[in-house]
């Protein structure tokens, strides 16, 4: 799956769009819309974009499994070596089980805070009244949705997460 990025200049052309992308064979779970004036496009039934697809919840949300996990292990051993009659079977589990919730739940709560990388290379142009659309499309169908849009709204940007772009995001610890 490939995630695309229209900045689209107003909420006429954003609207067409989604019609366009609709009669196409995209479903409504698949976009979503953001911008300073969204509103009108919701009562159109076009869907909002939610932390989701704005934050770094998600990353964020798997950086603090696998570290909250690791740290778990490592609890666990100490803790079995402290208290040598315990199972380190069980201990061991139970804590790498308890640090990967906590990983979760604590880096969940930072990503929340943090914009997605490619939705705030957007945010100068939302604030001055453009629409990001975001589209989830299968990778062998990116080239037919680009040109498609392109051809009736070349006005339109397009952007897509690149692994550079992803590499950065994981790196800045967002």
């Amino acid at each position: 799956m490939q995630r695309l990025y229209f900045l689209i200049p107003d909420k006429e052309t954003t609207s067409a769009i989604v019609d366009e992308l609709n009669a196409m064979g995209l479903t409504k779970d698949e976009l979503h819309v953001m911008g300073k004036d969204w509103q009108p496009l919701e009562k159109e039934g076009v869907p909002t974009a939610t932390l989701i697809q704005t934050t770094d919840v998600v990353n964020a949300s798997k950086r603090g499994a696998i570290v909250g996990a690791a740290l778990g292990l490592v609890l666990g051993l100490i803790a079995h070596f402290i208290l040598i009659d315990t199972n380190i079977v069980w201990l061991t589990l139970g804590m790498i089980v308890f640090g990967a919730l906590f990983g979760v739940w604590a880096s969940t709560m930072v990503g929340v805070s943090v914009r997605d990388i490619k939705v705030s290379k957007f945010d100068k142009a939302i604030r001055r009244g453009s629409m990001l659309l975001i589209i989830d499309v299968p990778d062998e169908q990116e080239d037919t949705f680009r040109t498609a849009i392109k051809r009736h709204h070349p006005e339109v940007v397009i952007d897509k997460m690149s692994a550079r772009d992803k590499k950065q995001n994981v790196a800045e610890g967002h």
